[in-house]
């Protein structure tokens, strides 16, 4: 009988090769990548002090208008001061818990980037509308006359207010909700963070990660609720402002992450792009001065020893995928049984 074919030998693991983004070794150079996005950021509070500072437009408010305006005038249930810290610092929080866990400085990184574009976009958008539209509160009566005395227009009967000037002209900006509007924003950023982060969507029909990503959203609603309560807001300043920040949130997380959905839905793009192309970052430069100095052969010669890196460093970043699958399942089944 002809002898049994020989057994090929077990393929070596492949080592990916390429160097774990640490905060350390890392963030300044992801940091200086997006320079100009953080200068953005910068002109956008600029932009947003300015709005804070110039005078509403004053809508006409007669005295018939006034039965719907002569709530009583409360304190905040949720103070201004309050807003930053729940709606940025929390997820920040958040976002640097993970990352000691994953340790992937791209992440974090591009996490707080998009949570301070969703933030800051939301609040230029509705200061803006604000100034523009001028709606008064439903307290504006006892803004207008803190002793309860009215005074009209003999003519037009228009309003003629008589109040401290500072609380006067923040009674004009009922529209939209700014304490909804961020709410919605940072926390609604927050939630497509954890959807991604936990998988959610993988049809495992794991309802535990669906509660977990309402949490932020639920937090946020209840915030515009309070202004409702508070007599601060009319409900269409709360729906607006919600969903002017919901929109604003998913813009900015989809610019910096993938769907939640997709596969890669747990790590920002760019780091597939530096899974994908490890050395691209620090050698673009030194390709430029290279090309300038050898000959056209040389560059071809480069070219297709570049096409072929590609072609491995593309099936490295698969199975690297894979086992960060894996690596994640195993995570959120550990964070259950928790």
């Amino acid at each position: 009988m002809p002898p049994p074919p020989a057994t090929a030998p077990a393929p070596a693991p492949i080592r990916l090769g390429v160097p774990h983004p640490y905060l350390k070794t890392h963030g300044s150079k992801v940091a200086r990548l997006h320079l100009f996005d953080w200068i953005v950021l910068v002109l956008l509070v600029a932009i947003d002090a300015g709005l804070n500072l110039i005078e509403p437009f004053h809508r006409f408010v007669g005295e018939d208008m006034m039965t719907s305006l002569r709530y009583p005038l409360k304190n905040n249930t949720v103070p201004i001061w309050a807003v930053p810290i729940y709606s940025v610092v929390g997820p920040i929080i958040i976002f640097t818990v993970i990352y000691m866990k994953r340790r992937n400085v791209y992440d974090l990184h591009h996490a707080i980037l998009g949570l301070l574009f969703s933030v800051l976009i939301t609040a230029v958008l509705t200061d803006a509308i604000k100034d523009g539209v001028g709606r008064p509160r439903p307290n504006f009566f006892w803004r207008c006359f803190p002793d309860g005395i009215a005074r009209y227009n003999n003519i037009t009967r228009g309003v003629i207010c008589h109040g401290d000037r500072s609380v006067i002209k923040e009674g004009h900006k009922s529209f939209p909700s700014g304490h909804t509007s961020w709410s919605f924003a940072g926390l609604g950023f927050l939630s497509w963070y954890l959807a991604g982060k936990l998988k959610a969507f993988d049809r495992g029909g794991h309802v535990a990660k669906l509660c977990i990503i309402v949490l932020p959203l639920l937090l946020a609603a209840m915030v515009g609720i309070s202004r409702v309560d508070d007599y601060w807001h009319h409900w269409q300043d709360v729906f607006t402002g919600g969903m002017l920040g919901l929109v604003v949130a998913s813009f900015c997380y989809l610019q910096f992450f993938p769907p939640p959905a997709g596969e890669q839905g747990f790590w920002p793009h760019a780091y597939f792009e530096h899974i994908l192309h490890p050395e691209s970052e620090n050698q673009v430069q030194l390709t430029a001065t290279a090309n300038h100095h050898q000959g056209p052969a040389a560059v071809d010669m480069r070219t297709n020893s570049h096409s072929l890196d590609s072609m491995e460093q593309g099936r490295r970043a698969r199975l690297y995928m894979m086992n960060t699958r894996e690596s994640w399942f195993n995570f959120t089944v550990l964070v259950q049984d928790a």
